[in-house]
């Protein structure tokens, strides 16, 4: 193979621009991927301190020297195991594949993502199927990755094929100064080659999927009506059914053979810009009525929510929904300006979400109150039967508890944990129209709605 090797030498054409990197020699040289790895190095260290245009100088050096195919072959390999190193060091940092892909878009494009997406479906193929997570699988699918290339070429030079070389190197080096960035994050669960049997029986252990068929049919008539008035009574009766549900489980696992049940455990929501204050909020009401604590990586792009399973699916379920029912909502209002025509209207749109998430919350919570308010009465009167789940149990104190170990959960995985302040409300029409949006309906209808009978 015809190769180079990287050296530095100073200009000397008297005008001072310091020391260039440059490619000298055409020998064959054994040394030529640690000079590729260099060369890949330096440029990624470039892109990672905003230095773009001293990242294209270097590879520039790369891509005008290797321009045949045995050259481009090392080359993506020098890369793809760069990448390789970087995302097995950020999973062992705590980090999943739907993280990694979200961080990654938050600053780079699609070609950047589509290259991280095989990096990591090339990465989890090295581990045996028994020692993943099956979430990881998941997680993969939801984000269109897998092993599409054949065996005897990697996913750099698989996509070569068809793409253009240059761009393509420089996507990957842009890909690997992004992901060489991430921090040591919070661990949920086993990392690859870590997980066993147990690991997949807790998993893919589900609510009961009739409760959650009829929680999506009511929320997605939440979202489809153009009445206020409809939406709420949709969304209450999805509340009721899940903290009914919610009610069920914690009483039966009560009962259990050890009187303990399972154990809070976490995962993490995806929050995308524009208003993301506003929709940490909503997330952070709607985790406080179904018994949960949501935590925000502000930078990172997600709120890890603590709680126990079925109350975690509840909370998920809801905030997909009434994220799109209040950026419906607020769409609805149009623009705004001031007296002297500026445009006022971020400011109106931040006052609304923030007064939307407030007032949700507190109807999300007396729907919550009044299903545990009616399950103990019905307790109190003798209604359950011998054999009912949680028989004997008082439900109150048992729900604390289910909140006190939550936030036991909190403090062991966030030790230095700070809160912080609500988002500040600048724009009064903002606020009374979202107010308006979340609480103008009466709720006195969602016991039809919902149902009595699982």
């Amino acid at each position: 193979m015809s190769a180079c090797r990287a050296t530095v030498t100073s200009t000397d054409d008297g005008d001072d621009e310091g020391e260039t990197m440059r490619i000298a020699g055409n020998e064959r040289d054994e040394d030529f991927a640690g000079d590729v790895r260099d060369l890949v190095l330096a440029a990624t260290r470039k892109y990672a301190m905003k230095d773009d245009r001293g990242a294209e100088g270097v590879l520039e050096i790369i891509v005008e020297s290797v321009r045949d195919f045995a050259g481009r072959t090392l080359v993506s390999h020098v890369v793809a195991e760069l990448v390789d190193e970087r995302v097995a060091a950020s999973w062992e940092h705590g980090w999943q594949p739907v993280d990694l892909d979200r961080f990654v878009g938050r600053s780079r494009r699609q070609p950047e993502r589509d290259l991280l997406g095989d990096a990591m479906a090339a990465r989890l193929a090295q581990f045996a199927t028994s020692t993943i997570d099956p979430e990881w699988w998941d997680q993969l699918a939801d984000i269109g990755a897998r092993v599409w290339w054949s065996n005897d070429r990697n996913w750099v030079l698989a996509r070569s094929v068809d793409e253009d070389w240059d761009a393509l190197v420089r996507a990957a080096v842009r890909l690997l100064a992004t992901v060489w960035l991430v921090p040591p994050i919070e661990k949920l669960g086993p990392a690859p080659g870590e997980a066993t049997a147990a690991t997949a029986d807790r998993d893919r252990a589900e609510v009961d999927p009739r409760i959650l068929e009829r929680v999506r049919r009511l929320l997605a008539k939440a979202e489809s009506t153009t009445f206020e008035a409809e939406a709420e009574t949709f969304t209450a009766g999805a509340q009721s059914l899940m903290a009914r549900y919610s009610i069920d489980a914690a009483l039966l696992a009560a009962s259990g053979p050890d009187a303990k049940g399972e154990e809070p455990a976490a995962c993490r929501v995806g929050i995308e810009n524009p208003y993301e204050s506003q929709k940490v909020m909503l997330l952070g009401g709607i985790a406080r009525a179904n018994r949960c604590r949501s935590v925000w990586s502000k930078g990172l792009g997600h709120v890890t929510l603590v709680g126990h399973r079925e109350d975690r699916l509840a909370v998920e379920t809801l905030f997909t929904s009434l994220l799109l029912q209040a950026t419906a909502a607020v769409a609805q209002q149009g623009r705004r300006t001031d007296r002297r025509g500026r445009s006022r209207t971020a400011a109106f749109r931040r006052s609304f979400l923030t007064a939307f998430a407030v007032r949700i919350a507190e109807r999300l919570e007396e729907v919550t109150d009044a299903e545990v308010a009616a399950a103990s009465a019905r307790r109190a009167a003798g209604v359950e039967e011998a054999g009912t789940p949680g028989s004997g149990q008082e439900l109150v104190p048992l729900l604390q508890q289910r909140r006190e170990a939550v936030d036991a959960a909190v403090e062991e995985m966030f030790p230095s944990l700070q809160t912080s302040r609500s988002p500040t409300v600048s724009d009064v029409e903002g606020w009374s129209s979202g107010q308006l949006a979340a609480d103008r309906a009466s709720l006195t209808g969602w016991q039809e709605v919902a149902g009595r009978s699982w």
